[in-house]
């Protein structure tokens, strides 16, 4: 069986007292090998402040490689390469017939499968627009609903948008570790409640800043608005969290438990994503085609599925996303499929059909290659660290250096360069490539990229 890990460090909600997410430590599947990424605004680990640990030799009872000589040769799905073994020749080709073929391989057997849109869905905007942070922006308050029955899960998005803007502005939404109330010193935000995986019941969690933390005074200065959500709105992130989340009210008929082409928590988080997407159409000051999505870690993995499976959003900035996400599975270095689907880890996170290729991923017809080749020709970050070797950041940059065909085949600008680049050496093309001199989650320069990025891609000035 192939295996990857590393230090495991999770991504830990600052919770004191009552216990509330004390168990984000899994939150993140990550090592900290390095000085804590300490910035303003964006999640971090609170743990990146301890002294660094060798990585563990086994993780999950499962061995875990870090040696680059003991990688070991893999061949990995052409994109453009059809199931019947037609190469793909244009962008008519591509668009008809070879991206459906690949979202097929990653609904039946990575992520699973997503109900689509809700027919009850509703918006109640609460706060429709109340001056906040000093004037820099108009704050709003969003709840969405999927279902006319009030029992079912409801996301309560916060938004923000620059105050002197009199037009539609391009988004900046990022999936969030922690209740909304956490992620900005402002008041106004109507507290809600987070999940207690040891309760499997949702409690108010402790005021303070907390992890997922946002700055968003630098993206409204550059003409950006903010919105995030609580993941747990959607769905819990535990193994027991099943019966209070979404995904149990699309059980069929009969069912008690999911079957192994159905959706797991990360599809579940993404189809959330989406759902805000359908509130952002309907609001004349958000301009709903220019919407950048971000998250860290596991939720860099959701928002690299969402990013592929609605092709609504703008842009893509994934976040140490690492197995599941943008790191090859082919490639046995850090964590891998085995360790992620594992009976006491993250099998929850995936369509149950995932597990089925942990002891095989040379044999696994999709990898992360393919799954930044569906985000095209859209712009992608992938935001690593030099010492994040849970998450593989070599293998994040191979699978955009495997899915440059595809950009270039649709106009777009892939990476241009088939060699790593060093820390703090941004590659800002329409692929995207940022590596900061540290682990797991981010620092101030990853803040300044971002930022960048943005700018040179969805153009606020517009």
């Amino acid at each position: 069986m192939r295996a990857k890990t590393a230090l495991i460090v999770s991504f830990v909600l600052v919770c004191l007292g009552s216990g509330v997410q004390k168990a984000r430590a899994q939150a993140t599947n990550a090592p900290v090998a390095s000085q804590p990424a300490t910035v303003p605004g964006l999640p971090v680990s609170p743990a990146a402040a301890r002294v660094p640990q060798a990585p563990p030799s086994i993780v999950a009872g499962i061995p875990v490689n870090y040696n680059e000589a003991k990688v070991g040769s893999y061949t990995l799905v052409d994109p453009l390469i059809m199931n019947d073994g037609k190469p793909v020749k244009n962008a008519k080709t591509w668009w008809e017939k070879r991206r459906p073929e690949i979202e097929e391989i990653f609904e039946a057997q990575q992520y699973g499968r997503d109900p689509g849109r809700p027919a009850d869905e509703s918006f109640d905007v609460t706060d429709q627009g109340t001056p906040a942070l000093d004037g820099k922006a108009i704050r709003r308050q969003v709840t969405i609903s999927f279902s006319k029955d009030p029992s079912w899960p409801k996301i309560h998005l916060l938004i923000y948008l620059p105050a002197n803007e009199h037009k539609a502005v391009p988004m900046f939404f990022s999936i969030n570790f922690g209740a909304v109330q956490n992620a900005v010193d402002d008041p106004g935000i109507t507290p809600q409640e987070v999940w207690d995986p040891k309760t499997n019941t949702k409690e108010m969690p402790p005021k303070g800043r907390g992890f997922g933390r946002l700055d968003v005074t630098p993206l409204l200065d550059a003409g950006f608005g903010v919105a995030t959500y609580y993941y747990g709105d959607v769905d819990p992130d535990y193994l027991n969290g099943f019966s209070n989340g979404i995904r149990v009210h699309y059980l069929k008929p009969g069912e008690t438990d999911r079957g192994p082409e159905d959706w797991g928590s990360i599809a579940a988080w993404a189809w959330g994503m989406s759902r805000v997407e359908d509130y952002f159409e309907t609001d004349p000051a958000i301009d709903a085609k220019r919407v950048a999505i971000h998250g860290v870690s596991r939720l860099g993995k959701t928002v690299m599925w969402a990013g592929a499976h609605d092709r609504r959003f703008a842009a893509v900035i994934a976040s140490c996303s690492g197995e599941g996400g943008a790191a090859l599975s082919h490639r046995d270095y850090g964590e891998t499929i085995a360790h992620l689907t594992a009976p006491t880890r993250y099998p929850y996170q995936f369509a149950a059909n995932y597990a089925k290729w942990g002891g095989f991923p040379d044999h696994a017809p999709m990898d992360a290659n393919l799954l930044v080749a569906m985000v095209a020709p859209r712009p992608l970050l992938l935001q690593t660290g030099n010492t994040d070797y849970w998450s593989d950041p070599k293998g994040e940059f191979l699978a955009e250096v495997a899915a440059g065909a595809v950009y270039k085949l649709l106009g777009k600008d892939p990476l241009d360069t088939n060699e790593w680049p060093a820390a703090r050496t941004p590659i800002l093309h329409d692929l995207a490539y940022y590596m900061h001199d540290g682990g797991h989650g981010m620092v101030p320069t990853d803040w300044e990229i971002y930022v960048q990025f943005l700018k040179m891609h969805l153009h606020p000035e517009r």
